[in-house]
């Protein structure tokens, strides 16, 4: 067995792929047999793999990326139901703290009764209002804005004073571009004595908008989503 050293003669397989031709594959040396019966199964593989397995094996890969994305899917529905009742308390708290919010914005109605609070609050403080002139409705998306320009004489402490009550309203006001002046009619010494400034500012109050106004601006952005497209 140490001096056995199988060899393989080629010539002679060569010789068997000779004379092949015109004769029945029956007939064929075992060789070439073999060799046309790989080639079969060969091409049979290949034409399998392009008209159908590889369509198989695509379709077996989506169909595991959609089993992944559903499983991720149900994971995350069932962190939702276990906690399904903390996420209800939440909802509530976010509904009334929106209810509080809105609360402190005054309907179109109720303008008018809030522009004579903030007028109230100045003269309740000893100012003299020497302007107090409403500007143009500003609407946003869920709210309008109201700008109004004021200007008032007084004193720096009712200034504050003023400042404070203004804050302190059940509606939302906010105090811009505040300017503090010795007023430009003080020239006499009996003026200088007063200790009166002049404050100019932009008062900015809010209300929230109707039901029709809602829609209406809802109508206008499809308008303008339409126009883009």
């Amino acid at each position: 067995m140490a001096g056995f050293n199988p060899s393989i003669d080629l010539s002679a397989i060569t010789a068997q792929f000779q004379g092949l031709q015109g004769r029945h594959p029956g007939l064929w040396p075992l060789v070439p047999r073999i060799a046309l019966l790989a080639a079969i199964v060969v091409a049979l593989g290949a034409a399998a793999w392009a008209g159908y397995w590889r369509g198989q094996l695509e379709d077996l890969d989506v169909r595991i990326a959609e089993e992944h994305q559903l499983k991720q899917e149900f994971a995350d529905k069932t962190r939702q139901a276990v906690n399904l009742e903390a996420l209800r308390e939440q909802k509530e708290q976010v509904m009334q703290y929106v209810s509080a919010l809105e609360k402190q914005l005054p309907s179109k109605a109720e303008m008018d009764a809030l522009l004579s609070d903030i007028n109230q609050a100045g003269v309740g403080r000893g100012l003299q209002f020497e302007l107090f002139k409403p500007g143009q409705v500003v609407v946003r998306d869920y709210y309008a804005e109201l700008p109004i320009a004021i200007r008032v004489t007084g004193t720096y402490h009712a200034f504050g004073a003023f400042t404070s009550e203004i804050a302190n309203l059940a509606r939302i006001v906010t105090l811009n571009n505040l300017q503090i002046a010795l007023p430009a009619e003080r020239t006499s010494e009996a003026a200088a004595a007063s200790g009166n400034l002049s404050m100019e500012a932009i008062a900015k109050t809010f209300r929230y908008l109707d039901p029709e106004e809602i829609a209406e601006q809802r109508r206008k952005a499809a308008q303008a989503e339409a126009k883009k497209k």
